[in-house]
């Protein structure tokens, strides 16, 4: 008989436990999302207005690159009476050699006949050249006085400028030249039907000045 009345007893504190469980489940995460202390997931707002600022026209068709890899050691004097400032860069560079076709006008292609073909090129430009930083790094430094960053800096622009000497010293401009005959001319007797025949565009000489 005591058995009996304590499951009697206890029976309404059971059915309220379980109804509280059912309760907590059904609204307990909806709860949880109106806790200001909760933690919340991240918001990202990402506010941009992109803005056209200038249209090129480009025409220029390049045809070979050169990539050069060298040692530069570059030096300055920065005081009179104190040593030289000396950087050693191991520096990797490219120059890239186009023809820019905007320059090419209508009376530079002339037809001769039914079988002929005659185009004058523009003349053939170092139309870039630059320092690849990825494959180039920084050796040494002496005596910068604390101006590292600033003899660095000098030492790349002097690299990139040696890279634009030895491409044109190593003959990018000629191989250009070439590399337009052998890309144009079977592109130009596809499309025309005719013997092709590739110069250049004459350019004439600047004016003296006048005594």
């Amino acid at each position: 008989m005591n058995l009996i009345r304590l499951i009697r007893r206890l029976l309404p504190l059971l059915f309220l436990l379980a109804l509280g469980w059912f309760l907590w489940k059904k609204i307990g995460p909806t709860l949880s999302g109106l806790n200001p202390l909760a933690d919340a997931e991240p918001r990202v707002t990402v506010t941009h207005n992109t803005v056209l600022t200038q249209v090129e026209a480009l025409g220029r068709l390049e045809l070979v690159r050169y990539r050069f890899k060298d040692v530069v050691e570059y030096r300055r004097r920065t005081y009179r009476f104190l040593p030289e400032s000396k950087v050693a860069l191991v520096v990797g560079g490219e120059a890239v050699g186009c023809i820019d076709l905007r320059k090419l006008k209508p009376q530079d292609v002339v037809l001769e006949g039914d079988s002929v073909v005659r185009v004058a090129l523009p003349a053939p430009e170092l139309c870039s050249f630059q320092i690849n930083h990825n494959q180039s790094r920084v050796f040494n430094t002496e005596n910068g006085f604390f101006k590292d960053a600033e003899l660095v800096d000098e030492g790349y622009k002097y690299a990139e400028a040696q890279v634009r000497n030895a491409a044109l010293q190593s003959g990018i401009l000629a191989q250009t030249q070439r590399n337009a005959e052998q890309i144009l001319v079977p592109m130009l007797r596809t499309l025309t039907g005719r013997r092709v025949i590739l110069g250049q565009q004459m350019t004439l000489p600047p004016a003296g000045r006048k005594q």
